[in-house]
């Protein structure tokens, strides 16, 4: 038994309704969901990382992700995890007939065009929509990125950076305005999700990866904020007793350092 059999077994038996383990009997597509996420993501923080061995631990749980979901689908009927890996065989041989048949391409550019364009044809002719197929269940910065570099082959695109830092300041002074009228929930949620966007453009004409952009982001904050507390115990502070101006000033000190 190969390990990839093994590891279908392993799995059949912890969903087994009888010997199996109770929290993976009570799972389903719904509940499983987010944890598919959240690997993925795990995924993309060893890489960043640099981190050989986590990467192997997290692709691991990733793939537990694809055999649970097979596993249930199984159960019902609808398809297996063999089912799962033909699929994706037969669709990496389809959409690589440079590779895999007698089309010639010049570059990666090309490829990637060809690519999208068999998704076109795979998708047939219900939704004509440049933007069709970009799935819901994305993360929120993910599919305005996907939603922008669609709408950009169509030629609706801004013509340089400089319009788009035009535009984000334009948003931003919105939402100002708005907070001056008073702040009314759902506009300013209009407003904010305006500047999001905007911000998702803007990296994307700095070709700059917005969720490695924000990962980093998060990182430094963290690290400066730790760095902080650290710095008011060492001084026999209370970080929280220390108010908003006495805080400033650690993160001064910190952002010097880092």
């Amino acid at each position: 038994m190969s390990p990839m059999e093994e590891l279908l077994t392993v799995m059949a038996r912890l969903r087994d309704p009888r010997h199996g383990c109770p929290w993976d009997v009570e799972q389903d597509f719904a509940s499983i969901a987010p944890c598919t996420i959240e690997e993925a993501y795990e995924v993309a923080d060893a890489i960043a990382r640099g981190d050989r061995e986590a990467l192997r631990d997290e692709l691991g749980d990733l793939l537990l992700q694809v055999v649970f979901h097979a596993q249930m689908a199984s159960e019902e009927g609808s398809f297996r995890f063999d089912d799962v890996v033909i699929g994706l065989r037969d669709k990496l041989v389809r959409r690589h007939p440079h590779v895999f048949g007698d089309r010639r391409v010049d570059d990666a550019q090309e490829v990637s065009a060809n690519w999208e364009a068999i998704k076109r044809e795979e998708r047939g002719p219900g939704d004509g929509s440049a933007l069709a197929g970009i799935a819901a269940g994305l993360p929120e910065w993910l599919r305005a990125l996907k939603l922008q570099k669609r709408a950009a082959r169509t030629g609706f695109e801004w013509p340089d950076i400089t319009s788009v830092i035009a535009k984000l300041r334009e948003e931003v002074a919105e939402v100002e305005a708005e907070l001056e009228r008073g702040g009314d929930a759902d506009r300013l949620e209009d407003e904010i999700g305006d500047v999001l966007f905007v911000a998702i453009n803007l990296a994307r004409h700095a070709n700059v990866d917005p969720g490695a952009a924000l990962r980093r982001a998060n990182a430094k904050f963290e690290q400066r904020f730790r760095a902080m507390e650290v710095m008011a115990a060492a001084e026999g502070q209370s970080f929280d007793a220390m108010g908003l101006a006495g805080q400033e000033l650690l993160w001064q000190r910190v952002k010097r350092r880092t």
